[in-house]
């Protein structure tokens, strides 16, 4: 099979405030833009902020909605880590380690962009654990 890429669209306030953090902030490339959406490359994932006039609502906490990447090598998810910390974004949930000395231990952190979008960047310390660890029943905090 071809390589597949990502794609999701979300919801921002204005695109001036989305190049500041996705472009300026986490590194993303930018693609086709008019004044109500902007395509951006994240590690070769097509996301797509579109500008909404509703009030863009904040939800309590992780769950259910955030998107973000999985980091196959930690060295790139730490890369990310500097890059997010010298660039001061702001953290939802600071670095942390989940599921510690577990077959799903996970290096992860989460953003909250200007919109209140949670964006998840994490790494698993065993790769099996990424899919193929069905017999285990943890997904997320307990």
């Amino acid at each position: 099979m071809n390589p597949v890429l990502f794609h999701i669209a979300f919801p921002v306030a204005n695109i001036h405030e989305t190049k500041t953090f996705y472009v300026d902030g986490l590194g993303c490339q930018e693609g086709r833009e008019t004044a109500k959406a902007l395509v951006l490359n994240l590690y070769e994932h097509q996301i797509i902020a579109h500008v909404v006039s509703e009030p863009i609502e904040c939800q309590k906490g992780i769950y259910p909605r955030h998107f973000g990447l999985v980091f196959t090598a930690e060295f790139d998810w730490k890369c990310l880590l500097n890059r997010v910390r010298s660039r001061q974004l702001k953290f939802y949930q600071e670095p942390r380690c989940r599921f510690s000395d577990s077959l799903i231990e996970h290096r992860t952190f989460f953003l909250e962009d200007p919109f209140k979008n949670l964006l998840e960047f994490k790494y698993y310390c065993h790769s099996e654990a990424i899919f193929e660890t069905r017999e285990l029943s943890l997904i997320g905090d307990v």
